[in-house]
């Protein structure tokens, strides 16, 4: 049900000097920049504008606190997938420790835990 490894998302002290190093540096672009007007920023970069996976620069501070079971020093993955709630149904029946349908500014949200409480998020993208 998952179709691609759309996002991989790194926690950072701070998000412009990440989005430097990522466009100064290494040569990726920026593809979109979001806030949530609550606080919650991220930065989207890829190698090109059209790249299907990117790295999504989001504050390790705020996450923190959003997040406090995270562990925020290494990148997480984002799924996404156009059979959402399937996925959701399919991973919550098979007593897997799922979280909450979160609606963000990009589509509907929610993450999962495996074995070892790594996180991975999926989503719907509108």
């Amino acid at each position: 049900m998952i179709n691609k490894v759309g996002q991989i998302m790194l926690y950072v002290d701070n998000q412009d000097e990440a989005v430097r190093f990522w466009t100064e540096n290494v040569g990726f672009a920026v593809k979109a920049e979001e806030d949530n007007g609550q606080g919650m920023r991220w930065i989207e970069v890829a190698p090109t504008k059209d790249a299907e996976t990117s790295i999504i620069l989001h504050n390790k501070e705020f996450v923190a606190k959003m997040s406090p079971g995270l562990n925020l020093g290494t990148p997480s993955l984002m799924f996404f997938t156009d059979r959402f709630d399937e996925l959701y149904n399919g991973l919550s029946n098979k007593k897997i420790k799922v979280g909450e349908i979160v609606e963000m500014p990009g589509g509907r949200v929610f993450n999962f835990a495996d074995h070892e409480e790594n996180y991975f998020a999926v989503m719907e993208k509108k």
